[in-house]
């Protein structure tokens, strides 16, 4: 179920112990952010599931998590079992800026 997701809010994984800050993500647009295969939610949750299989890579702690264009970003608060997505799209881990020799 796609829900408006705003910069800034918390969003708990109801299959695991991960937790993300949104931090960029289009305005006006309603998303299915998803950890470990299911739905991901502003609440605690009372109970987990296990995560699906197929999305159980995990997430590490202070890490940012991005699309393949770089128009939504999410940064893990609490690392956990499930992977990170976005309408079914896998994010990854941004990686580092190259800095400029300093030669």
């Amino acid at each position: 179920m796609a829900t408006s997701v705003k910069p800034g809010t918390k969003w708990n994984s109801t299959t695991c112990e991960t937790q993300v800050m949104a931090l960029r993500v289009p305005m006006g647009t309603d998303l299915e952010l998803t950890c470990g295969g299911a739905p991901m939610s502003t609440e605690e949750p009372a109970e987990r599931s296990e995560p699906a299989e197929d999305a159980s890579a995990g997430t590490l702690v202070g890490k940012r998590y991005v699309d393949d264009g770089e128009t939504m970003e999410f940064l893990c608060t609490r690392g956990g079992a499930g992977s990170l997505a976005v309408n079914g799209t896998p994010l990854d881990i941004k990686e580092a800026k190259k800095l400029p020799s300093s030669d």
